[in-house]
């Protein structure tokens, strides 16, 4: 077998752990969803993924699935064997003990608790390794959890959605529904796969949404082994005021649910299950600086946002959104009808340019992903 041989099977193994990855994306939050594939020759002996938080990692599934013949297998993993005690024991403890003869990761951990040690581990008990194979692919697949590791919070991604001339709601507020039920299946998909979804008071007065994951609306096109999972992400609304009544959707016991408000704001009496804590203020509300470090201390990784257009203005204009989901649906709303967002600006240079990642169709809508280019500063 040449060496050229040996690196084409190495990426084909791999790109298998990738796709095994996407499957444990609705289930594994606060951890890094993770595929891992054991191998002889060309032959799969076992596969696995992570499973919910505080349960087995991807490599423990793949190598209780081979059982004795996991023993000098080669191991494929997109993510860096964990080395340390946390909700579960340490990965690399287990590849030592099953005899595997080889691990290929496909990144380092950019967890500083991990960060090297688990790879330098498995390297001192004889183990061959390497590390980089896909490394790109593997990064994007764990975003979120890489940006809380590298800059202290996750990834915040904005959802939208929109008429043909740019409008989100009537003069009146009426808004349901701009897109068709494609497009809201999709939207269940994204919040399925994020640790909270983030929302202001105004759009729940306006709105009573639940904003929880309903898995019957998508679960018949992921197929068996891509579940949506029990685990409903947090419902976090930023209420300066504490302005939201006990009895809003929002607040039910369906769904974990986090209210934010500013220090001097006046007592509420909300069901025990919701968590209250008090964020500094900032120029309008709360401080979504701090309601950024606050999330990132709960360990979410993935922040998906479906607010107003105030709301998601002001965190545009703040540098905190880092990716952009718009839905188009194709009508129009007329001129009265109000923006996508608020943000106001007054010549071509304050434009904010966007970067397109991808542009799909979803039943009779459009969705765009999109990057800011560059941050975007409020002006002096």
């Amino acid at each position: 077998m040449s060496e050229d041989d040996d690196s084409a099977r190495d990426r084909v193994m791999m790109a298998r752990a990738l796709v095994i990855a996407r499957q444990s994306r609705f289930i594994a939050a606060p951890n890094p969803h993770v595929g891992c594939v054991l191998a002889k020759g060309d032959t799969i002996i076992s596969e696995g993924r992570t499973q919910y938080a505080g349960e087995s990692h991807a490599e423990i599934m793949a190598l209780r699935a081979a059982g004795a013949a996991a023993a000098g297998a080669t191991v494929y993993v997109t993510l860096e064997p964990c080395s340390h005690h946390g909700r579960t024991p340490p990965c690399t403890d287990a590849l030592i003990k099953a005899g595997v003869a080889r691990v290929v990761a496909a990144m380092e951990d950019p967890n500083p608790r991990v960060s090297g040690r688990g790879l330098q581990r498995l390297r001192d008990a004889g183990i061959r390794v390497d590390c980089g194979l896909l490394g790109h692919q593997a990064e994007s697949i764990i975003k979120g959890f890489v940006l809380r590791m590298r800059r202290g919070r996750g990834r915040v991604r904005a959802k939208l959605a929109m008429s043909l001339d740019g409008r989100t709601a009537m003069a009146s507020g009426e808004s349901q529904w701009i897109t068709g039920a494609a497009a809201r299946a999709d939207v269940q998909r994204q919040r399925a796969a994020s640790c909270a979804i983030l929302t202001g008071s105004g759009t729940v007065l306006a709105d009573n949404c639940a904003l929880t994951v309903r898995p019957q609306s998508f679960a018949d096109t992921l197929g068996a082994a891509q579940p949506p999972g029990r685990r409903q992400p947090v419902r976090v609304v930023l209420d300066s005021r504490r302005r939201v009544p006990a009895s809003a959707q929002i607040l039910s016991a369906d769904a974990p649910a986090l209210l934010l408000h500013a220090p001097d704001a006046p007592a509420a009496a909300l069901p025990s299950h919701v968590e209250q804590v008090a964020i500094p203020a900032g120029t309008s509300g709360v401080d979504l600086t701090a309601v950024m470090r606050e999330l990132a201390r709960r360990q979410c990784n993935e922040i998906l946002v479906e607010c107003g257009p105030r709301l998601s203005g002001a965190l545009l204009q703040a540098s905190l959104i880092d990716e952009l989901i718009v839905y188009m649906a194709p009508c129009i709303m007329g001129s009265s009808a109000r923006p996508l967002l608020q943000l106001p600006l007054d010549a071509m240079s304050d434009k904010v340019a966007l970067t397109t990642l991808d542009v799909r169709r979803i039943g009779e809508d459009w969705r765009f992903t999109l990057v800011p280019s560059a941050p975007h500063k409020t002006k002096e």
